[in-house]
């Protein structure tokens, strides 16, 4: 097992360096002065030029890519002369230093993404750490919706086979996977949050987080995650019922389930004993997807319900052209999407111990 995740990990990292490379030069072909992106209007010549030096803008691309690996990895060089550009992590990024060579140190660091170009110097790890909490709820509600309906609408399904409840679920799920989210978010903000708002008490845009009237203090509303989270689990409901009820269906016909029925075993219990838990693989391998797509696909959720999560960052950085935010951003969810499918290869050794990890 310690040798399997040891090899996932490495895998991982392989993969995340893929992401970086991928990310970095596809925004750093983009035409544009950098450092004027970060001066705003303010355009000083003199000012653009000690910018350039600062943060490594008059390197070659090559050289540029190289600095930012240096600032992404643990083990870093980092250098005491502010005229030399090495890596822009400040001390308080060091957490011990290994050994110094003349002006250059040899560090264990935290990963440094970086400053906001648009938020007055602002890191981009402040960025996301007030943002990602908030799109973490979002994404959690949205996916355990989705598992518990979900897999009861697909064992109900699965049970009623062709009866008029599994054509209802059938047809449900279908329209739920075809329907496009920013339409299903606009639909439901204007009905649920407009339309109905005198019996529904929702409203058609909001946040979890609410400045009350006086703005005396920040209080949790969680009414505004009802919404946006019931858009976001739309999808993989529609997915996971449809995935439970063919996947139920097969392990039904298995051999041991008919010998657990011929004992006498009611099928509530040939189900709950036997049945569900073997039917979970592929239900598995969905939520798994789902969950990581949610961080990134909550984009135009989070964006038309004014939900101040990490995908309405995203976008108004896009706006912005805040480069630093989308490129930070963009390795959260990555690494984000690496982690979860360790674990899910884990999860699938409890859940069948046939499953063997090479």
């Amino acid at each position: 097992m310690f040798q399997y995740i040891t090899t996932k990990i490495f895998y991982g990292f392989l993969t995340l360096l893929g992401v970086v490379t991928v990310v970095f030069f596809l925004f750093n072909i983009l035409p544009g002065d950098p450092a004027r992106m970060l001066m705003g209007q303010r355009e000083d010549s003199e000012q653009l030029e000690i910018i350039r030096k600062k943060y490594g803008f008059d390197q070659s691309v090559g050289t540029q890519y190289l600095y930012y690996l240096n600032d992404l990895s643990p083990l870093s060089f980092h250098s005491k002369n502010e005229n030399h550009y090495t890596s822009l992590a400040s001390e308080k990024y060091t957490f011990k230093n290994i050994f110094s060579v003349g002006d250059l140190s040899v560090v264990v660091k935290y990963p440094y993404l970086r400053e906001s170009f648009q938020k007055n110097g602002k890191s981009v790890t402040s960025v996301i750490k007030e943002t990602l909490p908030n799109t973490i709820v979002l994404a959690s509600f949205a996916i355990t919706m989705a598992i518990v309906l979900g897999i009861l609408l697909g064992v109900f399904s699965a049970v009623y086979k062709n009866s008029t409840l599994d054509k209802l679920i059938a047809v449900l799920s279908t329209l739920g996977m075809s329907l496009p989210s920013f339409f299903s978010a606009i639909l439901f903000a204007w009905f649920f949050g407009f339309v109905l708002h005198e019996f529904t008490g929702l409203e058609m845009t909001g946040s979890l987080f609410v400045v009350d009237d006086f703005g005396e203090g920040i209080y949790i509303q969680w009414k505004n995650l009802i919404l946006p989270a019931i858009v976001l689990g739309i999808r993989p409901l529609a997915v996971v019922s449809q995935l439970m009820r063919n996947s139920l269906l097969e392990t039904l016909n298995q051999d041991y389930i008919r010998t657990a029925r011929a004992k006498g075993l009611s099928n509530f219990k040939v189900i709950k004993n036997h049945a569900l838990k073997n039917s979970l693989n592929p239900v598995v391998t969905a939520i798994s997807g789902w969950f990581a797509s949610m961080l990134a696909g909550a984009v135009f959720i989070e964006y038309i319900f004014n939900w101040n999560g990490l995908g309405k960052e995203i976008v108004n950085a896009l706006d912005t052209l805040d480069l630093p935010v989308i490129m930070g951003s963009v390795l959260v969810i990555s690494s984000i999407f690496i982690i979860i499918n360790i674990l899910v290869d884990i999860i699938y050794v409890w859940l069948d111990p046939r499953v063997k990890l090479n």
